[in-house]
């Protein structure tokens, strides 16, 4: 049985880069179904990591865990927390990064362990290679402190403000009132913001 390693909670093949390079310092199992307490009773993780993972963690779980259940997110927080946060920031002009937190009931509310704030050239980035290097931005964050976040001695900052947050549905409702079928993500974030601008017919 799987026991005192990591849990890396996903559903996108982003995350298997992030597993390969786990499983070479500490058991790790890689993880899709929704998680289940008794699941982690028996095995008793080290630690528990969020990533790209969709399905809701209970509150009986986050608090079994004790705060060693973190979360990567491709957002600067507390902006935009929940899903498509590289969109939403270049639709809303709002801060871009990447960011490490605990996990807590609230979706992206949690503790920040650690964050980097990002910047692209509107011009060229075009919405797949922003994302791209998000992701691969918060896989380097994470190894760079990854001693501190084995050891449980990262610092804590709550978040401050209010941010923004946004649900699937918000992204699928805009494009529907603009009437794309499907976005396009090798268009530049430039192209894309003035697509999203257009007036509807």
């Amino acid at each position: 049985m799987f026991c005192g390693g990591v849990i890396l909670l996903t559903n996108n093949r982003n995350s298997i880069r992030l597993f390969r390079w786990l499983e070479q310092r500490v058991p790790t199992q890689l993880y899709s179904d929704a998680l289940a307490l008794d699941m982690l009773e028996g095995c008793r993780p080290l630690l528990v990591v969020s990533y790209n993972y969709t399905h809701i963690v209970s509150e009986k779980i986050l608090s079994f865990m004790k705060g060693n259940i973190i979360n990567l997110h491709i957002s600067y927080l507390p902006w935009n927390r929940g899903a498509y946060p590289n969109l939403w920031s270049f639709l809303e002009d709002t801060p871009k990064g990447v960011t490490i937190h605990r996990m807590e009931k609230g979706l992206d509310t949690g503790d920040i362990l650690y964050q980097r704030e990002m910047f692209f050239d509107e011009t060229k980035e075009t919405l797949a290679s922003s994302h791209r290097k998000l992701n691969e931005e918060i896989v380097r964050l994470f190894q760079e402190h990854w001693t501190e976040i084995r050891e449980g001695t990262y610092p804590i900052t709550p978040q401050q403000g209010k941010g923004s947050y946004h649900a699937l549905k918000d992204m699928r409702e805009l494009l529907r009132k603009r009437k794309i079928e499907r976005l396009d993500w090798n268009m530049t974030v430039t192209e894309f913001k003035e697509l999203m601008e257009k007036k509807v017919p």
